[in-house]
């Protein structure tokens, strides 16, 4: 049974670690990377099988994807916490020459970065690929992806969400973010896409609806019953509806925040809304 006190201070902790790297540099994505940081910490710490010895190849591994690549923040912080690399590396975010690139990359060597995730819409396609390798080695371990709501605007997604549910791809799980906001505004104002779950449906996919995306329990019974129906000649998507720039008062619900940094004054207002729980790097 999780433990949601420890997974609830390791959120804070990882919040911490989202407003800080952004604010160093005066650079990155907060808002999304906030909105995720229940989620991530809940796949790495519950419900993953991984190793943070990390091996490119992941045979007997759980695999992650994450294909909206902007949110690297919280994927970095995550990664660190896990054990993947030291947390003091944190502090490199975004510098020249440094494996914490603004959008993972892979040419630096980061453990648990399998793909570059710069170019939005790309994530699932590989994804696809990887659940198939896994079937032909006979490994019974599972894909699990992130993807933004408003990067399934971009059309190769669509390419591989139909091949996904015509192959029996079922052993992916792939997880959409919907907090309805992207950098131009809201998803709905810039290209609304009516029904995903509809969509997903009728493009032959198993859905499963996490309504309070930002809370830990929702998010692990919702996991769990994504791994449930898996297996059955489907691929599973989950619609994890989440607030953008959760747990940051005058950053939430406002797209605003997708890419800015917080000045000074608003990293100590952030920082004081979560409250340290392990060592700052």
């Amino acid at each position: 049974m999780a433990d949601i006190q420890h997974l609830t201070n390791l959120v804070s902790q990882v919040r911490r670690d989202i407003v800080r790297q952004v604010h160093a540099v005066n650079s990155g994505h907060p808002g999304g990377s906030l909105g995720c940081a229940e989620f991530l910490v809940a796949l790495y710490n519950e419900i993953m099988v991984h190793d943070p010895s990390f091996n490119m190849d992941g045979k007997n591994e759980d695999l992650f994807f994450l294909s909206n690549g902007h949110i690297s923040p919280v994927f970095y912080s995550v990664l660190a916490r896990a054990g993947y690399f030291p947390v003091s590396e944190l502090s490199t975010f975004r510098k020249l020459n440094t494996r914490l690139q603004g959008h993972p990359t892979t040419h630096e060597g980061l453990p648990g970065v399998r793909i570059a995730s710069g170019s939005l819409g790309q994530g699932l396609s590989v994804a696809v690929g990887a659940a198939q390798a896994k079937k032909l080695n006979g490994d019974d371990k599972t894909i699990f992806t992130l993807h933004g709501d408003g990067e399934l605007q971009e059309g190769q997604n669509w390419e591989a969400i139909m091949y996904a549910a015509a192959k029996k791809v079922d052993n992916l799980i792939a997880t959409i973010d919907v907090n309805g906001q992207q950098i131009d505004g809201s998803t709905d104002h810039v290209l609304d896409m009516g029904s995903l779950k509809g969509k997903f449906e009728a493009f032959g996919w198993k859905v499963v609806t996490i309504e309070k995306g930002n809370d830990l329990a929702s998010i692990i019974a919702g996991m769990q019953e994504a791994i449930s129906l898996s297996r059955k000649q489907t691929p599973i998507c989950i619609l994890l509806h989440t607030e953008m720039g959760n747990g940051v008062d005058f950053m939430m619900g406002s797209h605003k925040w997708h890419g800015v940094a917080p000045n000074d004054e608003q990293l100590e207002a952030a920082l004081a809304q979560n409250p340290s729980t392990l060592a700052d790097y």
